[in-house]
């Protein structure tokens, strides 16, 4: 049995009128601008918390849709702490040997962990009101041994992931 045209078209009409969609999440409309202040360093990598500001003003400019302004213009400001950089966890490993005694016995490191922690705080400037939930942003990032900068730039790829989905849930 074929179902009438006209039932289908009626469907389909009615179906076209709803107006159907999300509404509640992600930032307050009128916060259009930002300010990203440096993040503080407590870590001995001297360069990790510029990679991670920079990271962070991408992501809000490109992905949140928010412009980058001084401070003084901006409807909501951006700081952070990198509070832990920890790039060198051995947490992989493989070896051979025949298990007695030390010689002919090798092991080496197969996969490394890096880890980073930020906290980030995104503030409403006209009502003093934190827009994050969250301000603690931890990510880890299995690599091969020699390959650091890729294990980082995954790790701020898991972190900046975090932040986006985190300003995005507010409700």
């Amino acid at each position: 049995m074929r179902p009438d045209r006209r039932v289908l078209a009626g469907a389909l009409l009615v179906l076209a009128g709803c107006s159907y969609g999300f509404a509640g999440g992600g930032l307050p409309t009128e916060i259009r601008t930002v300010a990203v202040q440096p993040f503080e360093n407590l870590t001995t990598d001297p360069t990790i918390a510029q990679q991670v500001n920079r990271s962070v003003r991408d992501a809000v400019e490109q992905r949140l849709g928010l412009r980058i302004v001084a401070e003084s213009q901006a409807d909501a400001v951006v700081t952070g702490t990198v509070r832990l950089y920890e790039p060198d966890q051995p947490v992989g490993f493989r070896g051979s040997g025949t298990g007695t005694g030390t010689r002919g016995n090798t092991v080496e490191v197969s996969k490394r962990l890096l880890r980073v922690t930020v906290d980030i705080v995104m503030t409403d400037v006209r009502n003093e009101k934190d827009l994050l939930k969250k301000r603690t942003f931890p990510a880890d990032a299995q690599y091969d041994p020699g390959r650091e900068a890729e294990g980082r730039r995954i790790a701020l790829e898991l972190l900046i992931n975090d932040l986006v989905k985190e300003a995005q849930s507010q409700w």
